[in-house]
Parts: C-alpha cells; sequence; structure tokens
C-alpha cells in the first residue's frame, strides 16, 4: 500500500472522522483523503521551508510520498499549488496530529518522509529545523522524542547519540541497553511493515535502524564497553 491509496481524490475540506478504534497501528485509515492531502501538503511546504524549491526536493518527495500512475498528476497539481508558500503548514500538521494521535508510529512516519525532503539538496537549515520541529509538536512528540528522530537523520557524528536512544547523559548503561533494544524492535523495518506501513517508509527506517546502533556502538565505545556481549 502506498500513502496515496487511502483515498481516490486529493481535497477534503470536511470535518475529522472520529479517530478510528483498535491497536496502534502505522497505516492511515483506508479511504482516509484528509490525511493524503495532508501529506501532500506538507511534503510540498516543506519543500519550500528554505525559500526554494529544488528538482531533486521534488525527486525525494516523490519517492517518498509516492503516488500510484492514475493519482500521479492530481498529487503534481496539488504539490504545485501548496509549494507556492509555506504558509498553512501548521494546519495540515494539526489535522493529520489529531486524527492519528493513537497512531505514534504512523506519524513518526511522515516526520523522517519530511525529514528526508530537508535533507535532499544536502543541508537542513535552521528554516527547515523549525518546520520540522512544529510539525512534531503539532502531532504531539516530546522534545526527546524529537530530538530522537532529528538525530537519527542528522546522523549520531554530527548529533549527540545519547539523543538518537533518548537517553540522559548519565544513565546506567542498563538503562542505555534496554532503550537500545526498544527502539530497534519499535523500529525494525520488518515490524514497522507488518503494523501496515507503507512500502515507501522502508528505506527511512532502514536509516533510523542503522542510525540507532551507530549511537549505541558510540556510547559503548565512549565507554570501554567494546567487548561487552548483548
Amino acid at each position: 500500500m502506498t500513502l496515496l491509496e487511502s483515498g481516490r481524490r486529493l481535497f477534503d475540506h470536511g470535518p475529522d472522522p472520529d479517530p478510528a478504534p483498535g491497536p496502534e497501528a502505522c497505516a492511515p485509515d483506508a479511504n482516509d483523503v484528509g490525511f493524503t492531502a495532508a501529506v501532500v501538503g506538507l511534503g510540498a511546504k516543506m519543500a519550500m521551508a528554505d525559500g526554494q524549491v529544488t528538482d531533486r526536493e521534488i525527486m525525494v518527495f516523490a519517492r517518498v510520498f509516492r503516488a500510484p500512475p492514475e493519482e500521479a498528476e492530481n498529487v503534481r497539481r496539488v504539490f504545485n499549488l501548496a509549494r507556492q508558500t509555506v504558509k498553512g503548514y501548521e494546519s495540515y500538521a494539526r489535522r493529520i496530529g489529531r486524527r492519528y494521535s493513537h497512531r505514534p508510529c504512523l506519524l513518526e512516519g511522515v516526520l523522517d518522509g519530511l525529514f528526508q525532503i530537508a535533507g535532499a539538496d544536502g543541508v537542513v537549515t535552521q528554516p527547515e529545523l523549525q518546520y520540522l520541529r512544529t510539525v512534531s509538536e503539532a502531532f504531539g512528540f516530546s522534545e526527546a522524542t524529537f530530538r530522537r528522530i532529528r538525530a537519527s537523520h542528522l546522523g549520531p557524528d554530527r548529533d549527540d547519540p545519547y539523543h538518537v536512544l533518548g537517553v540522559a547523559h548519565d544513565a546506567e548503561f542498563t538503562d542505555i541497553r534496554l532503550a537500545y533494544r526498544r527502539l530497534m524492535a519499535d523500529h525494525h523495518p520488518d515490524r514497522i511493515v507488518q503494523m501496515g506501513a507503507p512500502r515507501e517508509f522502508e528505506g527511512s527506517l532502514h536509516a533510523k535502524a542503522a542510525a540507532i546502533t551507530a549511537a549505541y556502538a558510540k556510547i559503548r565505545a565512549e565507554r570501554g564497553l567494546l567487548v561487552r556481549q548483548d
């Protein structure tokens, strides 16, 4: 399933439906046209966050938030409309943040895709980081969660490995190991896909898992625990 298979049309100006019951999952509800429109709008405005939209950002958007052939023209039209200004992205984020507050896995997948668009030109600017932080807040994520997601995309060598794992610098190693194992279990690509995440999430999921593993290895090295078995 692709993100854009959640509906046939890309505009929805009606009221938000009630959240669907059921266990936490990584997929949007079937036929949720509002989710589709919000994701397209967020992606387009993310590309515009630094003041210009590059061909590379458009290519990354098309790869991460892929439309089926029959929807490609509608997606292009909505994307081109939304990218004219960065204004209004908060409403898109709040809309799906409210709708899927019970599915943080899905919301994190959307944020991962936005990070990929932001970094498409090789650098994530401060306006882009502010955009991503605002979206994260609209999704209901804590500052610690945002730091973890941000670090997983920027890489542990350019950020704090403790932030990648979401632990304090003075945490006991047993707690760090538990955090690592929990994150790897929660973000294993096969598990996320089995929970309904669109296949387009897989690239960012593998990158996230690699960043988590690298951060854990860096902390172990700093603490002289490279030979310790986990």
